[in-house]
């Protein structure tokens, strides 16, 4: 039997591009800077994906560390992502997403370099965010529904 869970999340766009999102019962505002038609009230929606797929790689790290003998005395991840924006403008044919994603794991620990490398080497497998970003998902519109 597999052990699937579906997880949900909703978006309900507000004024302008603010957008106030909600999963469970918690509540994440998005938004645009100024210079890209917003209020800057919020991370927008590409810094949320690069947060997200940080914070899953620091959650793996902190479940994992102990499997592999790594004492975690602090773990940060800095991510960063280039986009060409013209294809979100539609100006050109480039794909509107990222074309590159980087990330820099800052570890503080006194555990050997090699029980570090190979914990390392296994937690990027085992990020689901990571894993959602690299390879092709089924994503796909379920329905729409009109309302008068």
């Amino acid at each position: 039997m597999a052990a699937i869970q579906t997880f949900k999340a909703s978006a309900h766009l507000q004024d302008g591009v603010q957008v106030r999102t909600t999963s469970r019962n918690f509540e994440l505002i998005i938004d645009e800077p100024k210079s890209l038609g917003g209020t800057d009230t919020g991370m927008n929606p590409v810094e949320v994906l690069l947060a997200s797929l940080g914070a899953c790689q620091s959650i793996v790290a902190r479940v994992y560390a102990p499997k592999f003998g790594v004492k975690l005395d602090d773990f940060r991840v800095d991510v960063e992502g280039d986009l060409d924006l013209d294809g979100f403008f539609n100006k050109s044919e480039v794909r509107p997403g990222y074309s590159d994603i980087r990330y820099t794991f800052t570890i503080k620990t006194d555990s050997p370099k090699e029980k570090v490398e190979e914990f390392v080497q296994f937690l990027e497998s085992k990020c689901p965010v990571g894993d959602t970003i690299a390879n092709p998902v089924n994503v796909k519109l379920d329905r729409i529904i009109i309302e008068n």
